[in-house]
């Protein structure tokens, strides 16, 4: 965990200095011991337009597990930290954690042709979006049991 400012700083360095954007992309990053961290500037609280899942950055935010968990399994702590930093952001517009919502794609470089309604799940995995293995199949079959933590969190 020592290491995650050093891996958020190469992110950002990747995101602004290569990639030509204005900030990091992702709203919020997650460590192994579940520490969250603000990513894109703007408050962690308002409704900052992130460039996490391209085609649908709109009306959304973006939470990256720092890590890679194509095969090996999420550290508790980091699933936990995913969840409450969810169930808050959810909350704040009240949006159940366990419920859906409907996003049009406004890029038909994203999964789905520009201009596509489509009804995901309120937290979902970057490959829901956008043709990559993101966040890798450990951390995605995580996700019905992490919408269910978060709607037990919101709901106290």
């Amino acid at each position: 965990c020592s290491d995650a400012p050093r891996v958020i700083r190469s992110i950002y360095q990747y995101h602004v200095k290569t990639s030509g954007w204005r900030d990091i992309g992702y709203n919020f990053l997650v460590d192994r011991c579940g520490t969250i961290y603000e990513g894109r500037a703007g408050g962690v609280a308002q409704p900052v337009h992130g460039a996490h899942t391209l085609g649908f950055n709109t009306d959304s935010s973006g939470v990256a597990a720092i890590g890679t968990f194509v095969s090996d399994n999420p550290p508790q702590a980091l699933l936990d930290g995913i969840t409450a930093i969810s169930a808050w952001k959810l909350g704040l517009t009240g949006q159940a954690a366990d419920g859906h919502t409907k996003l049009t794609s406004g890029s038909d470089a994203s999964r789905y042709p520009k201009g596509t309604v489509v009804e995901f799940d309120a937290i979902s995995g970057h490959r829901d979006a956008f043709n990559t293995e993101c966040p890798g199949e450990a951390l995605y079959a995580r996700l019905p049991a992490l919408r269910t933590a978060a709607a037990k969190l919101q709901a106290k």
